[in-house]
């Protein structure tokens, strides 16, 4: 199946993980103040209160994001993409079954990303199939990110070799330790959760993990597409 182009394209920077199980009050307050900071990227946790109406919060969310030409993905549920043309793309935690399955329903151009844990396969599977990034996850040990495994800063500079698509980090990233992170492996971006919506001032918190990012950063680049 030819994959068609989408508007919006990921190339890194600061990755905004959002928890839908917050006060959805306080959730939107967080993200247009982070989106004032700068983000690059937002996506939707797959966590959502029992009931929730996740089509209404999901198209107040997109509303937020348009002005600042934001893409939004959805996390692991791909069928509100399907169903939800306000939302942009999709982020899988681990490889679907039929990728070509879901470009088919979907039947229009959209963003894939996906989370990778130690296992570099995914990172070929990713750049087998043209996805637009991928995520290593988790680098430090982290509340939001407990379901993954720590990543060794190796597997990610290998992963560097194979691959020209974007890489992003996440699991415990603070403005603290990005800079030491550098230095033992190239990336591209971070993916925050807990780091920017537990902030009292997200749109500062994004703007000092943006300093924190582009501080002598080193993005990576080989010979491989």
């Amino acid at each position: 199946m030819e994959i068609m182009e989408n508007t919006y394209k990921i190339t890194g920077g600061i990755y905004l993980v959002l928890n839908p199980a917050i006060d959805e009050k306080i959730l939107l307050a967080k993200l247009q103040s982070a989106l004032l900071g700068g983000i690059q990227v937002v996506q939707i946790w797959n966590n959502w209160q029992p009931g929730a109406d996740k089509t209404a919060l999901i198209e107040k969310i997109a509303a937020i994001c348009k002005p600042y030409s934001v893409p939004l993905l959805i996390n692991a549920d791909w069928t509100l993409l399907r169903d939800i043309p306000a939302l942009d793309g999709v982020h899988f935690d681990e490889v679907p079954t039929s990728l070509s399955v879901i470009r088919n329903a979907v039947n229009r151009p959209f963003l894939t990303g996906i989370t990778c844990t130690g296992n570099l396969d995914t990172v070929v599977w990713a750049k087998d199939h043209q996805l637009d990034y991928v995520s290593f996850c988790s680098m430090f040990p982290s509340s939001s990110a407990g379901s993954c495994d720590i990543v060794m800063p190796a597997t990610v500079r290998r992963a560097c070799e194979l691959t020209r698509m974007p890489i992003f980090v996440a699991g415990g990233i603070t403005p603290q330790n990005i800079s030491e992170l550098k230095k033992l492996t190239p990336f591209d971006g971070i993916a925050v959760i807990s780091g920017i919506l537990s902030a009292d001032d997200p749109e500062e918190k994004v703007k000092e993990f943006k300093n924190a990012l582009s501080t002598n950063t080193t993005q990576h680049a080989t010979q491989n597409n």
